[in-house]
């Protein structure tokens, strides 16, 4: 964390059109077990557990920004694979209450409420909003970029969306194509065309950025 120790990194997100799911229940068990993945995915920087707060919203504190952006992205693609949007916010909270380390309730400070606020704000197609107070230019730029990745998102196949996950995940071209069973030129025709260079530069644009909030939280 930083270097006050009631300052903590949020993540926040909701399921878009759960009210109009054909399967609510089916919906529930999906969200419920990538919220479970998650939090035993990024167990190490989790301050306090990603938790279901409604039926299609969660919350948790993280101990950085960037491990809140890792885990945002990550539950983001693993949804999308089932169909699934959900959108998350990404930011800054100072703890008047305690940590609750088993659960992400009952905790109170200035970050929760602007927070939902923007995460209710639910802007037409934009997955990744950001929520930092005390730097309105940084934030303003991550929305940008934020936007930015969403609209590449909401281009894909279902091909590239699978082919661009396995290659942020580390996966090389060639272990892929393998792995498919095409040539190596097929794996990158289909990461062109899914405006992988782009998309995987907004995300490093985007963790310098939180990298470096998170320095200076560090430093004080």
């Amino acid at each position: 964390m930083g270097k006050n120790a009631d300052t903590s990194s949020l993540l926040m997100g909701d399921i878009v059109g759960s009210e109009h799911a054909l399967s609510p229940d089916a919906l529930h068990r999906q969200f419920n077990d990538a919220i479970e993945a998650a939090n035993t995915r990024h167990a190490q920087d989790l301050v306090s557990p990603l938790t279901i707060t409604l039926g299609d919203e969660f919350q948790g504190l993280m101990t950085s920004l960037v491990g809140a952006m890792h885990a945002a992205r990550d539950l983001r693609l693993g949804l999308m694979a089932q169909g699934i949007d959900c959108r998350f916010v990404i930011g800054k909270v100072t703890l008047t209450t305690p940590v609750n380390p088993d659960r992400a309730w009952n905790m109170m400070g200035p970050g929760f409420g602007r927070a939902r606020e923007i995460l209710n704000d639910k802007k037409p197609d934009v997955f990744y909003r950001f929520s930092l107070r005390d730097a309105p230019v940084t934030e303003t730029l991550l929305d940008a970029i934020g936007a930015g990745l969403s609209r590449i998102e909401q281009g894909w196949t279902d091909r590239q969306r699978s082919d661009i996950t396995a290659l942020l995940g580390g996966t090389s071209p060639a272990d892929l194509a393998q792995a498919r069973g095409v040539s190596v030129h097929s794996v990158y025709k289909v990461r062109g065309s899914g405006h992988y260079d782009v998309y995987a530069q907004h995300w490093r644009a985007i963790e310098t950025a939180l990298a470096a909030y998170d320095r200076k939280e560090h430093l004080g």
